[in-house]
């Protein structure tokens, strides 16, 4: 029997060195995903539609809120969830609607009035592994309910209980005492000889106290008083609720943008290796509005317009911080506002000016096109200015979808790849791609929450009754904004059948214990 042929070892070698090569060559390798983008969320105060260069205002100079919109996504028909500031803040950062809890402008001396067990927005980016910071006003009540917060120990729970990882706060408002930083749960600069009470003092209390405006008009010398707001004058300028002590730490009114922009300046530059989430809440442009003496001037507006000024420039700061850390092109900014614009909120400082039927703005409207303001339930009360950029995935332009900021919570869940309970964040719905600028539409519905509340339904509004005295009930009210965005002319005697459909499913989504998620 012939042998089977061997090949000699030479040869061998060489048959076996593109096998030996394919087994030493690294595996391909799939693409390493992006970093998750991080997020700066600038909050205005009382900043109306029409307060923005970009918006059509023509006596503020708003250009680093300009530049914003120019390299990003500017909105037409964005909303804050209310017309007033705590129910909208509550909503923002839970994703459920300020009237199902009760939540309505809270007093100096409120408890915290998130649940600390919830999901929340500053929750939501930590959970995914982001560092997370919260730098302004706060006025979402601070403490445990049932106990007084002691404003001379650790003042908690607070935002450091809900998912920041930093909190340097403005308590409640600029024009509500305390007047103090709160810098994670400690008050700065507080002496303990003299300390720190709020609503009450201690029978043997010995320390500071401030003069009663109701009983001394004179002591504001900043400016007065025109309806309230009078309480305790502090910084020569009446605040609403008594403050006793804690003179040592009571802020300068005309710095507090300085003193704001500096920590989140300092968070921001921390963070050049690690995504993150700041939300910038800033105290511009509400009552009592006190620009640094650099601004004044600066618009044909007065002290709301000089005002207005400073959050611009603010805006310009925040944006270079991000530059200068090396994150602007995967840094998603937002600015937003929550609610709509106000003049005379409390204080006569030159914001209006009285003809002989009416005080009125000096020929600007900060609500743009649209009827009412702050506290109303009509386009202006919750009609806010929405500007969104990304560099990294979001076109420059216009958006006219209809979209909501209880939103935020959901559409950044999706975003992270995050998946919520159906108990958590219950009026939160997904609407990334509208906020992208990648779907035109938006948002089938939404409500808006004043004293009374409405629905949007596309190109409709529907304004529920406001309930009367003796039980009577008020009348029904819808308006085609397509036709008529300032509200005038009410068709509800017109189109009974309409109205009759919003008014039954506006009673259906706030009946609904799951929320609008549930309902799409």
């Amino acid at each position: 029997m012939p042998r089977r042929h061997r090949p000699d070892l030479p040869m061998l070698s060489i048959l076996c060195l593109p096998l030996v090569a394919l087994a030493a060559a690294p595996a391909a390798q799939t693409p390493a995903p992006p970093p998750p983008p991080n997020v700066v969320l600038i909050y205005g105060d009382d900043v109306g539609w029409g307060d923005l260069g970009c918006y059509g205002a023509d006596k503020i100079p708003t250009p680093n809120l300009d530049a914003l919109a120019a390299a990003g996504l500017r909105f037409t028909d964005a909303h804050c969830t209310a017309a007033t500031c705590s129910p909208s803040r509550f909503s923002l950062l839970t994703g459920v609607h300020g009237f199902r809890k009760n939540v309505r402008i809270l007093p100096p001396d409120a408890p915290l009035a998130i649940p600390t067990a919830w999901l929340t927005l500053p929750r939501l980016f930590r959970d995914q592994g982001f560092d997370t910071a919260v730098v302004g006003k706060w006025h979402l009540g601070l403490g445990e309910r049932g106990k007084r917060v002691d404003w001379n120990a650790d003042v908690a729970p607070g935002p450091l209980e809900l998912g920041f990882g930093y909190s340097f706060l403005l308590p409640s408002t600029n024009d509500r005492v305390p007047c103090v930083y709160l810098d994670g749960h400690r008050v700065v600069g507080l002496d303990p000889v003299d300390p720190l009470y709020v609503g009450k003092a201690p029978t043997d209390f010995r320390g500071t106290v401030f003069p009663n405006g109701k009983q001394d008009r004179a002591a504001m010398t900043y400016y007065p008083s025109s309806h309230g707001h009078n309480d305790s004058v502090i910084g020569g300028i009446g605040r609403i609720g008594r403050q006793w002590g804690g003179a040592a730490a009571v802020w300068n009114d005309e710095t507090m943008a300085d003193v704001f922009v500096d920590r989140a300046k300092a968070w921001l530059a921390a963070r050049r290796d690690r995504p993150f989430f700041l939300f910038f809440s800033s105290q511009d442009i509400h009552v009592p509005r006190t620009p640094h003496p650099r601004f004044r001037g600066r618009s044909q507006l007065s002290f709301r317009g000089d005002a207005m000024v400073q959050l611009d420039w603010a805006v310009g700061q925040l944006l270079a911080a991000i530059d200068a850390a090396g994150q602007r092109d995967n840094t998603i900014v937002i600015f937003a506002s929550d609610n709509g614009p106000v003049y005379d909120d409390g204080y006569v400082d030159g914001t209006t000016v009285r003809t002989s039927t009416a005080e009125v703005d000096r020929g600007h409207d900060g609500s743009g096109p649209f009827r009412g303001g702050k506290y109303q339930v009509y386009e202006g009360g919750t009609r806010t200015p929405l500007i969104v950029r990304w560099p990294a995935r979001v076109r420059p332009g216009v958006s006219h979808a209809l979209v909501s900021q209880i939103d935020f919570l959901a559409s950044f869940a999706t975003l992270l790849g995050a998946e919520l309970a159906p108990e958590q964040a219950i009026d939160s719905r997904n609407h990334l791609p509208a906020l992208l600028g990648e779907d035109p539409a938006g948002a089938p519905h939404l409500i808006e929450e004043a004293r009374r509340l409405a629905l949007r339904s596309g190109r409709w509004k529907y304004v529920r009754p406001q309930q009367r005295r003796r039980g009577e009930r008020g009348k029904d009210e819808l308006y085609d904004l397509a036709t008529d965005p300032g509200e005038t002319h009410d068709l509800a005697p017109e189109r009974p059948d309409l109205t009759q459909r919003l008014r039954a499913l506006l009673n259906e989504l706030t009946s609904s214990p799951k929320g609008l998620r549930a309902h799409g």
